[in-house]
């Protein structure tokens, strides 16, 4: 939570708004999806006891592949 308030992400919300999105917890989505692993892996360091469970954490690989604001010329 401190690492998002010295970051400045969503500046634009009051301290307690920010520190209220953010937590640990939001990083395991990021590493579930981002890891290029077999998925067991994945579900044995996130102590999943199912790899069901594991599949809901993960979210598109490609989501941010073309920076789009680089795309647009900015």
């Amino acid at each position: 939570k401190r690492t998002v308030l010295d970051a400045g992400i969503r500046a634009d919300l009051p301290e307690k708004d920010r520190l209220a999105l953010f937590s640990g917890h939001s990083l395991r989505p990021g590493l579930a999806s981002s890891a290029e692993v077999d998925e067991r892996y994945v579900q044995k360091q996130l102590g999943h006891a199912s790899a069901e469970m594991t599949r809901r954490y993960q979210r598109r690989r490609d989501r941010f592949r073309v920076n789009l604001t680089k795309a647009a010329g900015l």
